[in-house]
Formats: C-alpha cells, sequence, structure tokens
C-alpha cells in the first residue's frame, strides 16, 4: 500500500534555506496551487524538543487572516479528501493550532458531501467534566498530552464507534507522529476504521515519507495538503521554554465548553448573525477589525469574521496560543498575559500591536476572569461570552 498525495502545479518548485536564531532550515517545495509565501512564514520556537515553526498565514492562528483566505483553504483541504471514503466518517482536529482549521474544513465537506454521514472531534488538553477520554501524545509539542472526549450523545457516540473512516486535521506535517499515535488510539477503540486521510496546509514529510505511509499505519492512509515537500533543519543553540506549558490536573474545571466540538458535532455551527449585525452596524467605513479566538476556542471567532466580512467590514482573525515563540522573523510582535482557562500557564498574542485595530473583538467559552480582563486591557479589546452559538453575551471591561 503507499499513500496518495494530491498536489496541483501552477506554481513552480523552490529551494529554500532559512537561518533561524536557533539553527538552519532547509526547504524543498514541490510544485502546487499556492505560493510558499503567501502560506507560512518562519518562525524560531522556544522548545528545547523542536526549534522552528512553520507559521501559517491562513490558519488565523499567530498571523493575521482574513476570513476569505481561511475559507478557501478550508475548501481546497476538503476537497482532497477522497470521494471513495467509507461512511461514516469522523473529522479530527489537532488542538489547539488546528482546531479552527478542522472544523473549517469539516463545514466545506459537508457543503460539498451533503448527503455524506460525517462526525467532528477536536482534541483538548482540557477534560469537560467526567466525561471518558482518551489519551494520547504529541511527543514534540510544548504541552504534549492530548485528549479525545467520547461523545456523550447516543447517536454521535455510534458514529465515532461504528466510523470507517478517519480524516485527521492539523496545520502541518512534518513527521506523521502525532497522527499515528491517534489513529492507533482511535482503532483501539473502533478497530472497523479501514482508511485514514491525512489534511494539513503545510506537509513537508517528503515524497518517500509520504510513500510509506500505509505501511507505516498499517492502515490505507492518504494524504492531501496545500503545500508540499520536505525540510532539514540542522539545529543551532536550542531555547528552553521559561515554564511548562501544560500542567494538567485530571478533572480540574477550565471552563471548556461541550458545546462546540469536543463531544462530537454532526452539522454545521451556526454564523452568530445577530452579534455580527450589532458590531457591524458600529464600524465605520476605512476602520480595521481584528477578531480573537482564545486558545482552543477558534471556530466561533472564523464565523463571526465571516459575518462581519460579508458585511464589507476589514476584519483579521487570531487566536490567543500557549506557544512560545520567539520574537524574530515571521513574529514582530508578541503579547504575554495569563491563561484564561486557569492552568497558570502563560498565553500570548502574536503581531498584534496595541492600536493596530480600531475594534478588537474577543471571543471566549471560559466564564468571564482575570486574565480575559488582562487580555482586553493588552489589545483594548471587548469581550463575547459564546455560551452557545447564538447565546452571547458581552462582558463589561474594566479600563485602568
Amino acid at each position: 500500500m503507499s499513500a496518495v498525495i494530491q498536489r496541483p502545479s501552477s506554481v513552480p518548485a523552490e529551494v529554500r534555506s532559512v537561518a533561524l536564531p536557533t539553527g538552519l532550515m532547509q526547504l524543498k517545495v514541490d510544485a502546487g496551487a499556492f505560493r510558499l509565501d503567501d502560506l507560512i512564514g518562519f518562525a524560531a520556537r522556544a522548545n528545547a524538543k523542536r526549534g522552528f515553526l512553520f507559521l501559517s498565514k491562513v490558519l488565523g492562528k499567530h498571523w493575521p487572516a482574513t476570513p476569505q483566505a481561511m475559507r478557501a483553504i478550508h475548501v481546497a483541504l476538503a476537497a482532497q479528501v477522497p470521494a471513495d471514503l467509507p461512511g461514516p466518517v469522523v473529522f479530527i482536529a489537532m488542538a489547539e493550532t488546528a482546531i479552527g482549521l478542522g472544523q473549517g474544513v469539516f463545514e466545506a465537506y459537508l457543503d460539498a458531501h451533503p448527503e455524506r454521514t460525517a462526525l467532528f472531534l477536536h482534541t483538548s488538553r482540557y477534560q469537560v467534566g467526567d466525561t471518558p477520554i482518551i489519551e494520547f501524545e504529541e511527543a514534540h509539542s510544548h504541552a504534549p498530552r492530548q485528549f479525545l472526549h467520547m461523545p456523550t450523545d447516543a447517536r454521535l457516540r455510534d458514529l465515532l464507534l461504528c466510523a470507517r473512516s478517519l480524516v485527521l486535521v492539523d496545520d502541518e506535517a512534518s513527521t506523521g507522529n502525532t497522527f499515528l499515535n491517534l489513529t492507533d488510539a482511535c482503532r483501539a477503540l473502533n478497530p472497523a476504521i479501514e482508511r485514514v486521510h491525512l489534511a494539513t496546509i503545510t506537509n513537508f514529510m517528503g515524497q518517500a515519507a509520504n510513500d510509506a505511509l500505509s505501511q507505516r499505519f498499517g492502515i490505507a492512509v492518504t494524504i492531501g495538503a496545500a503545500l508540499s515537500g520536505e525540510y532539514a533543519f540542522a539545529a543551532g543553540q536550542l531555547q528552553q521554554a521559561a515554564a511548562a506549558a501544560q500542567l494538567f490536573e485530571a478533572h480540574a474545571e477550565r471552563g471548556a465548553s461541550a458545546a462546540f466540538g469536543r463531544l462530537g458535532v454532526d452539522r454545521r455551527l451556526q454564523l452568530p448573525t445577530d452579534l455580527a449585525a450589532r458590531l457591524g452596524a458600529s464600524i465605520r467605513a476605512g476602520e480595521r477589525t481584528l477578531v480573537l479566538g482564545t486558545g482552543e476556542f477558534m471556530h466561533m471567532a472564523f464565523l463571526l469574521g465571516r459575518g462581519l466580512e460579508q458585511q464589507g467590514v476589514d476584519v483579521a482573525l487570531q487566536s490567543s496560543t500557549r506557544s512560545p515563540i520567539l520574537q524574530w522573523g515571521a513574529v514582530g510582535h508578541a503579547l504575554t498575559f495569563p491563561d484564561n482557562y486557569g492552568e497558570g500557564v502563560a498565553n500570548f498574542i502574536y503581531n498584534v500591536a496595541p492600536g493596530q485595530y480600531d475594534h478588537v473583538f474577543i471571543c471566549h467559552e471560559t466564564p468571564p476572569n482575570a486574565a480575559l480582563q488582562q487580555f482586553a486591557d493588552a489589545v483594548g479589546g471587548r469581550l463575547f461570552h459564546f455560551l452557545s452559538e447564538n447565546n452571547i453575551e458581552e462582558i463589561p471591561v474594566r479600563r485602568p
């Protein structure tokens, strides 16, 4: 068995060498549909396990991205999911970075295949109540422990337990180890799984590794990406992060919601049209707007951004993150503030300077707390607590 990778051919192949503060990156990019510089920049990580980051410009995480550009990637990756995957199909997005990407790809897939039965789940680094979890490891990560919740709804649980195909979504693939670990965990739960498709913005594993995926996974594997190639990184002086990025306590209440994907959804989430209309009415022509997600809560921020974009608002999207990245290369500005999930780990927002935007709307799932107030103060933002897709309350921000 060999993996199949779809590679459109409109942008020529190229070779790139990038000197990072943490080492030297050598990159070979295959011909494809997207230009390298349109999709990613290069950043250096404060991580002794891996000193680099392919920093996506279309993910809406560490770099401001328009909803339109993000949607284009969602549609492109959904179009590469093989049409003959046996159903039910389960889409799983990787926390925290690719949660919004995965849900966007899932919804684009539903748009293209309304007749298919599919389930979306995203992994998490927080446990929702006493819901049973499946644990696996993202070995190179700054926060390696990940969890997949078992759906509590009987119908959605049956979809997971009866699934015959998995679509695993992450922003990049460089070794495939995390995909393999999650696949093994899912197949231990459901041995009927017979196909796996990997969907990534960038796939830098290289053709030899792509061809070996099915043998390595022990199951038929395909892979689709917006940009493909391979890399080599010669590590220099790697930096250790100043503090832990994950302090998991079993069953600790972190305010992680059950409503948006952790426990499974089989439909598109609703656009918060009322909130988008109300906010859009207050934005004047020429003003710049930023919608921010918080940590793992990303997709509703994207949907709010889409609603604003549809009204002609100049809007960009990003999210806070627990990933420590050095201020170099594709990271021109960094803000640090407390974790609104209450783990006591540092959170960051990159490439957002105070005063850069006329309006900043922060979307969060956790109850209001001092960390969110500090975040709002740091970026001059307003807070919106999403209790459900259309039950959203604005939290007053106390300015110093």
